[in-house]
């Protein structure tokens, strides 16, 4: 099977990759034991059947099958066979006749001979390894990696069979896509609609962009969290489902939330907020020069923006040029109720300055658009999605400002941006506030 789209290969250490997948660094699980009697010969079959990374990957579960129970195969092949049979909403070319060199192997195993059954085995694992491989090719779709882990690299077969026999039901898993994002399972759906036919081709080149931007985002046995700035929406994941998702207010228009992904890191109690020089601007300066204190605003002048600054007086500071942009200055909100940042923030290192933050104004997330922000992501329950994050509460008795507390493990989050939908006639898309989808 190839891509319709060309896609560099690149070679991956063994935990990016199964984290890719939606796979854990834990060893992957060995498959239910085969009936008694049976169990030894199917294993010394496969074996003899297996080869280079397939064969590495029976050896890691002494040989026992993935496909084949109770001495026949399961229904999980008739999922694979369906997968590849449709493989044309994925973006990707059918192969018909790997297809039906499947069907007869299959066939062939049905007498229960081992020897049978390990090739359908064998072959089974070799077409799936190589469908995952085909599927999680990067496509058109541009995200900036803030962290170089994260960019997709080639699925290999070792890996992406560890991957899928992890889990405890491997039937699930097939079902469900497990190695997908389920945003990526929605739009191949919606793209066999409109593959039935009524839809324009401009419509399709937006629906296979949509695509191509789900087809990186990781499967759900990983955890991590996806932010969509075309919904407004953020949904976080681990364990093989979707464990949340709240809205959020992204950027607006004209200072866009980026397709961004990295490694969130830290949660800052009880934060300042950095004030953008636009708005130190176009509204903190005129405010003083109207009468208002800085302290009435809860705001502080800083003298650089190093790590050690001089809090300045406001007698000190020319507000007319800062109020006629010719001179910047560094303000900040003090930490409160009444704080741009609410009670927490969570920083994932990156050049754009993005990150994930509580908020006080509750309004915006009331509105269907929640195109607002200066390309943050402000949280609908900062709460909730920290002691998600931090496995405790984010509540502190202390009020000291800026308190950094690292996260027990990082964890990836992807900045997207899907606008395709279903509706009861078919599929729309979402306005395209960013321009994208051109």
């Amino acid at each position: 099977m190839t891509s319709v789209r060309g896609a560099r290969r690149r070679c991956a250490p063994l935990f990016l990759t199964l984290l890719a997948l939606g796979g854990t660094l834990a060893p992957p699980a060995l498959a239910a034991p085969a009936d008694q009697g049976f169990a030894a010969p199917l294993a010394n079959a496969i074996r003899e059947e297996a080869g280079g990374d397939i064969k590495r990957f029976y050896a890691d579960r002494g040989y026992q099958p993935l496909w084949v129970r109770g001495g026949k195969v399961g229904p999980e092949a008739a999922m694979l066979l369906g997968y590849l049979s449709t493989a044309r909403f994925d973006g990707l070319k059918p192969a018909s006749g790997d297809v039906r060199d499947l069907e007869e192997v299959i066939a062939r195993s049905r007498g229960g001979d081992a020897r049978a059954l390990a090739r359908a085995e064998v072959e089974l694992s070799i077409a799936f390894a190589r469908y995952v491989r085909d599927m999680r090719r990067p496509g058109d779709a541009q995200m900036e990696y803030a962290d170089k882990s994260l960019k997709p690299k080639k699925a290999d077969t070792e890996t992406t069979l560890r991957a899928a026999a992890f889990p405890k039901d491997f039937g699930a898993y097939m079902k469900n896509m497990g190695w997908m994002s389920e945003h990526y399972v929605r739009l191949r759906a919606l793209m066999r609609r409109a593959q039935g036919g009524g839809v324009s081709e401009e419509a399709m080149d937006r629906l296979r962009l949509n695509l191509d931007r789900a087809r990186i985002l990781p499967g759900p046995y990983t955890h991590h969290v996806v932010v969509d700035a075309s919904s407004g929406q953020l949904y976080y994941y681990g364990a093989g489902k979707r464990v949340g998702m709240m809205k959020v207010v992204v950027g607006a228009p004209e200072t866009q939330t980026p397709m961004l992904a990295g490694k969130l890191q830290w949660a800052i109690l009880n934060p300042y907020w950095n004030v953008p020089d636009y708005l130190a601007q176009k509204s903190i300066a005129p405010k003083v020069l109207a009468g208002r204190s800085l302290a009435s605003l809860r705001m502080e002048a800083l003298s650089d923006w190093g790590p050690n600054p001089r809090t300045l007086k406001s007698s000190e500071i020319d507000w007319p040029a800062v109020a006629a942009g010719d001179q910047l200055l560094r303000l900040r909100e003090l930490p409160g109720r009444s704080n741009s940042m609410g009670k927490v923030k969570f920083l994932f290192p990156n050049d754009e300055g993005i990150y994930l933050h509580d908020t006080p104004d509750r309004a915006l997330l009331g509105k269907p658009d929640r195109h607002f922000s200066n390309g943050c992501i402000r949280l609908e329950n900062a709460a909730k999605l920290g002691q998600w994050l931090l496995h405790r509460s984010i509540n502190t008795k202390s009020k000291a400002p800026e308190q950094a507390v690292p996260l027990p493990v990082e964890v990836p989050v992807y900045l997207t941006y899907i606008t395709a939908v279903a509706t009861e006639r078919g599929i729309a898309f979402r306005d395209d506030v960013y321009g994208r989808d051109g």
